[in-house]
């Protein structure tokens, strides 16, 4: 078997390629960058079928992220793979606060996870949120009653948590929430499928931009 040879550079651009031959789906221009992402970062075509668009959430993301959103992610995995040079030039920042100690604490009393408490301190922020949760199905389902109640509802929702445990059920619950998402729908997502949504999203942007200029 012969080694194709790719240039450093063009790597992920020949990825894409690849990846867009061996599409079987017909995929709309509109989200067509964020399903190729989320495939190349996890090599399974599933994603072509399982990923769900609430209507206009590409629209809607793009917007939010445009007017310097905060993007709360439930794993400080996802936030590492947030590109941080593509947050600035957008005036954007990317939390977690999994590690807090107030978060710690308030999950202990109220006896639930560290997830739910997260989703109260972003509830705080005052800020518009792109909520990014890719381990958590507790983070979604405090969202959903943040959300049915009135008092938090992001501009976002990115519900790819990956598991066996209330998993599916969370991202249909955060479907029929009726906020702006994008949901993994199934068993499968994780902390690289939501990192990979938030930077197809800023890249979107970028070219947005761009083509405004």
């Amino acid at each position: 078997m012969n080694l194709e040879y790719v240039l450093p550079k063009d790597i992920e651009k020949r990825s894409f390629e690849i990846i867009e031959s061996e599409l079987e789906a017909d995929i709309p221009e509109n989200i067509k960058p964020v399903v190729i992402r989320a495939i190349h970062t996890t090599a399974d075509f599933d994603y072509a079928q399982n990923l769900y668009f609430s209507e206009n959430v590409i629209d809607k993301a793009l917007e939010t992220l445009g007017r310097g959103a905060v993007i709360v992610t439930d794993t400080n995995m996802a936030k590492a793979g947030i590109n941080k040079a593509a947050l600035a030039r957008h005036g954007c920042e990317c939390v977690c606060f999994m590690a807090d100690d107030d978060v710690a604490d308030k999950a202990r009393l109220d006896g639930t996870t560290r997830a739910a408490a997260s989703v109260d301190k972003a509830a705080r922020l005052g800020r518009p949120v792109v909520y990014a949760v890719g381990n958590a199905p507790t983070a979604l389902v405090r969202l959903c009653e943040h959300i049915s109640a009135g008092d938090f509802i992001p501009e976002v929702v990115i519900g790819a948590p990956v598991g066996f445990v209330n998993v599916v059920q969370s991202k249909e619950m955060l479907i029929s929430s009726g906020v702006s998402c994008i949901a993994a729908r199934g068993r499968k997502g994780g902390s690289t499928v939501a990192a990979a949504i938030c930077n197809a999203l800023l890249y979107m942007l970028d070219d947005k931009k761009g083509q405004q200029k």
